[in-house]
Order: structure tokens, then C-alpha cells, then sequence
């Protein structure tokens, strides 16, 4: 089965802080995925510091396989000491899953424990202590089957509401059950559980975040894959193959450009309908094409996809609500898994840029800077050139 680990994290500073105490980092890596979440002791700048050497360290280390103990000592030893405290000091959780066989262990230094859901419901699982250069690390393990769920919060969630209604904070208990009943509601993203988990812990806090909260999830799921096909072919010759593996795709299918959409229609037997509803005065419109997911304009509406993902931080909440192409294709790329670009490199003299070699088109450049984007939010992007 094609399955897809989809992660997702979020978290919230504590009142008065511009920088949060929490850290996630996760790494695809050959044949597995590592994800850290560290808490920092205090909050703000140096609680900041604290978990994100941590997490840089752990996660750099154990992807390159160093021995626990090796690594616990270079974090002990790297980490900065507290002026006030006199401690260095950061708390974490690493999860690790091996892409084969879906097998995850988890390692926990003093954060809460990691909530495992199969099948929508909390499943406890087994745990060990070690004591590892006088600190005590529990780890865990299982299998991870699609629709399973894995999560780690930091203490900030689990406090929530803490002398408010919840005397003693929202709690491990009640963050499970909450869960539980996002999955009757269908939940299908990490991101949906993330979001839930984050905002009710926003409201149990009143808004007046007493300390730094983050939960990050990671959910087993079908991939969601994507086709973008963007410019002709060099070669005409080659305009039915290519057209012919798009159709073929096993997922959604874009196309940008109005020369490679009238390839498309020419070999469907089909005519590109225009929808001048989505037409805005920078913009043209998107059209409407059989056995095609989406089709709009090429070098304008990339580029203003590129703007849109920049100024959203590839965070598909945060887009504009508008149906223009532009938004629509940022909106497509953010929710695929997988991402293939097929960019064809006949140059369109109308868009090619004077000053640049006839070899390098702008539409070339376009999708070279969205990939970048793309795969800085560590999203599975290829390129192929035709």
C-alpha cells in the first residue's frame, strides 16, 4: 500500500514571549523519519536556545546512528548554563519510524508520555526505564498500521486550564479522549488533530498562555500525490507521451499554462471552458478541462502561487480565501504529499526574459524556486524535464 507518514506540529509562546521554549524538528532520511520535540527549561530566548540545540543535536546524531549514550552526553555537554539556575536543562521526546516496516520506537526524557491511537482509540503501550548518565529514559515501541496516530505534547498542553476550571489542567486523560472524539468526527490529516488539540488548549488557557505549548502528530495515511504539467515539450513529437502519463497519474492533475492546457484539449478532442468568475485584474482565469484537476494560466499564476505560499508560510489556513487560480494552486500543492513537476522547456518568447540565456526560461526558474520552497517544509517534490 502507498502510505503516507503525514506530520504536522504547532505551538503557542508563553504570554510575553516573542520566541517559543518548545522545539520540533523532523528529518526524512533514507529509510526513516525522526522526530524531536524538546522543552526548554524556562521560556523565551533561553529556553529557545536550550531546545533547539537540543533538538539539532538529537536528531542530527541519531539519523547518523551514534549510540543514545554518546549522544545524551554531547547534548549534556553543549547545552549553555542557566545564569539563574545553574543548570542546562532541556526535556525531550524522539520518535523514529522505519519506512519499511512501519515500526516506531519512541525515546522520552521527562516530557509527558507519547498518546498512541489505532483505529481511533488510545492504545497504552509498554514501556522501559534506562538510566543513562544519571538520567532516567523511557522508551517504547509498536507497529504503525494506516489510520494509527502518534503524538507528543509538551507540559504547556498538559497544563491547560490549570486553577481555572481544571484544577489540576486539561491532563493526559482528558487530551486522549478529546482525541478519541476527533476520530468519530472522521479526522483525516494530522493537521486537523494538531489544530483541535492546539486551539482547545488556547482556549483552556483564556488566551493568556501561562506557558509554551506544542504538540506535534504524526498520522499513517493514504499519499495524496500530485501532477503539475507545465510548459510544451521541447520536442512536439513528444507532446502524446507526456500527455498521455498525465492522464495516467494516479492522483490529482494540474496543469499551468495555456499552451500545455491546448495540448492537453487538442489530445482529449476537447475544448479548455473558461471561468471568468476567477478572472481578477492581475490574474486570468482558471479553465475547465475533462479528467483534469485544475487548469490555469502559466508564469502569472506560479508566480503569484510562489508569493501566496511565502507570505502564508505554507500554511493553507492562512490563504487567502478567494477562488483565483493562484490561490487554488497553492492550495492543491499544500495538500499533496508528493509533488512531480513536469516542465516542458520550449521557451515562450512572449514571458522570456531578455537578459537571460536562451536556455534559461522564467518558467524554469519559477518551478526550481516553488521546489525549494516546497521541499524547505520538507514536502516529497521531483522534478522532470521534458
Amino acid at each position: 500500500m502507498d502510505n503516507f507518514l503525514d506530520i504536522c506540529d504547532l505551538s503557542l509562546n508563553k504570554k510575553g514571549e516573542e520566541l517559543c521554549g518548545d522545539k520540533v524538528k523532523f528529518r526524512r532520511a533514507g529509510s526513516k523519519t525522526t522526530i524531536v520535540l524538546s522543552d526548554g527549561l524556562g521560556s523565551g530566548v533561553k529556553a529557545n536556545i536550550l531546545a533547539t540545540l537540543t533538538a539539532e543535536i538529537l536528531i542530527t546524531m541519531l539519523n547518523a546512528d551514534v549510540p543514545l549514550e554518546e549522544v545524551i552526553k554531547t547534548v549534556i555537554g553543549t547545552l549553555p548554563i542557566c545564569q539563574v539556575r545553574k543548570i542546562a536543562y532541556a526535556t525531550f521526546t524522539v520518535i523514529q519510524i522505519d519506512h519499511e516496516t512501519n515500526k516506531f520506537k519512541v525515546i522520552n526524557f521527562d516530557n509527558p508520555p507519547i498518546l498512541y491511537f489505532k483505529k481511533g482509540k488510545l492504545v497504552q503501550l509498554e514501556s522501559k526505564k534506562e538510566q543513562i548518565l544519571d538520567k532516567k529514559i523511557t522508551f517504547c515501541e509498536g507497529d504503525l498500521e494506516r489510520g494509527d496516530f502518534l503524538g507528543a505534547v509538551s507540559d504547556g498542553v498538559l497544563y491547560a486550564g490549570l486553577g481555572e476550571t481544571l484544577n489540576f489542567g486539561w491532563g493526559w486523560d482528558s487530551i486522549s479522549k478529546y482525541i478519541e472524539e476527533l476520530f468519530i468526527r472522521q479526522v483525516n490529516t494530522a493537521r486537523n488533530i494538531v489544530h483541535h488539540v492546539i486551539s482547545e488548549t488556547h482556549s483552556l488557557y483564556r488566551g493568556k498562555m501561562g506557558d509554551d505549548a506544542t504538540f506535534v502528530g504524526l498520522y499513517l495515511r493514504r499519499r495524496n500525490p500530485l501532477m503539475v504539467f507545465t510548459g510544451p515539450p521541447l520536442e512536439k513529437t513528444k507532446d502524446r507521451t507526456y500527455v498521455d502519463r498525465l492522464l495516467k497519474f494516479d492522483g490529482r492533475k494540474i496543469i499551468c499554462g495555456g499552451t500545455t492546457g491546448n495540448i492537453v484539449a487538442k489530445y482529449l478532442g476537447e475544448t479548455i471552458e473558461m471561468d471568468i468568475a476567477t478572472m481578477r485584474k492581475d490574474l486570468p482565469p482558471i479553465g475547465k478541462l475533462k479528467e483534469i484537476d485544475l487548469v490555469t494560466e502559466g508564469i502569472l499564476t506560479i508566480s503569484k502561487a510562489i508569493e501566496l505560499l511565502r507570505d502564508s508560510n505554507c500554511d493553507p489556513s492562512r490563504l487567502p480565501v478567494d477562488s483565483n487560480g493562484a490561490v487554488m494552486l497553492a492550495r492543491e500543492i499544500l495538500n499533496a504529499d508528493s509533488i512531480l513537476f513536469l516542465v516542458g522547456q520550449k521557451i515562450n518568447d512572449f514571458y522570456q526574459n531578455p537578459l537571460l540565456p536562451k536556455n534559461i526560461s522564467i518558467r524554469r526558474s519559477l518551478v526550481e524556486e516553488l521546489v525549494k520552497i516546497l521541499q524547505a517544509k520538507q514536502k516529497e517534490v521531483s522534478v522532470e524535464y521534458c
